[in-house]
């Protein structure tokens, strides 16, 4: 774990809901399977598992992102290099005199 720890905001706080939701949900489709005679079979029932989904999707989307926390740490800062140094302003006078021969 980091040093910052998990995320407490709204948002991350329903997604950490989803996979808990999503097992009792199917659990109790399994249990009204059992108890009503085999009329809640999975393929009468499995859009109810994709409507828990959009509605703990659209709850997070919507909640509050207050405090979050980035899961990645930032990215390192990298030193630009030293600009190359400037030509002489005015050159020396040997440097001009070996320019003109």
């Amino acid at each position: 774990m980091s040093i910052q720890g998990r995320c407490r905001c709204q948002s991350c706080t329903i997604r950490g809901l989803t996979g808990p939701a999503i097992v009792i949900t199917i659990g109790v489709l399994f249990l009204l399977h059992e108890t009503q005679g085999g009329h809640f079979d999975f393929q009468n029932t499995w859009p109810v598992i994709l409507l828990v989904i959009g509605l703990l999707q659209l709850a997070s989307a919507f909640s509050s992102r207050e405090g979050h926390v980035d899961s990645q740490p930032p990215a390192p800062v990298v030193p630009t290099p030293p600009a190359p140094p400037a030509p002489p302003v005015n050159p020396p006078q040997s440097y001009l005199a070996s320019r003109e021969q």
